[in-house]
């Protein structure tokens, strides 16, 4: 089983990336929040990703993150019943780890649901079954955290090298910052991406 790799960047998308491993290219498929770190480095700049193998009788996929705490809440979310691991992927996407594991232990439905994917059911089963599981994870996490108040600017370019147009992304920015004044880069970054998937 794989569990890390190291190499050089090839390619990337908001789901996938393939990482050169002295000469072999793997898929690994990423959530955003991974993807947003892989942006900021270099073409061809050497990273590590911690690693989740998932192995069925018909294929073999590899799931890339880049904090051991988000693999390491992947791998208990896949353990939900009825979430697979490309939902898994999704959750991660669509809410920060630090977010999810307080949603997690507050037991807020609410706020789960608003993950793309997430149904009230499903966010009831991942409460009873993770709340106790990730309470080391939600542990680990610093009391207090200080906003990081990205530049707009900077929103604007990801979205840009993603393939947008700079007027559709400064007016996606503009509106997902007035709504999410305290939110991180990250956060942010996905509220944008699903304004403009409704383009």
């Amino acid at each position: 089983m794989i569990g890390h790799l190291r190499g050089q960047i090839r390619s990337s998308t908001p789901e996938v990336v393939i990482l050169d491993v002295g000469g072999v290219g793997y898929e690994l498929h990423v959530p955003i929040s991974t993807y947003y770190e892989i942006e900021r480095r270099s073409p061809g700049e050497e990273i590590s990703l911690h690693v989740h193998t998932h192995v069925r009788e018909d294929a073999l996929a590899l799931f890339g993150f880049w904090t051991l705490r988000e693999r390491r809440l992947f791998e208990r979310l896949i353990g939900v019943t009825g979430i697979g691991p490309r939902l898994a992927q999704v959750v991660l996407s669509g809410m920060a780890a630090k977010e999810l594991l307080t949603a997690l232990a507050a037991s807020d439905l609410g706020r789960l649901v608003k993950i793309p994917g997430v149904g009230k059911r499903t966010a009831e089963r991942m409460v009873v079954e993770l709340r106790d599981k990730v309470a080391d994870l939600a542990a680990e996490l610093p009391a207090t955290q200080a906003p990081s108040g990205p530049a707009d600017e900077d929103l604007v370019e990801a979205l840009v090298n993603l393939g947008y147009r700079r007027a559709l992304a400064e007016k996606a920015v503009t509106t997902s910052h007035a709504e999410l004044p305290q939110a991180e880069f990250a956060d942010l970054l996905r509220a944008a991406l699903r304004r403009l998937s409704k383009v």
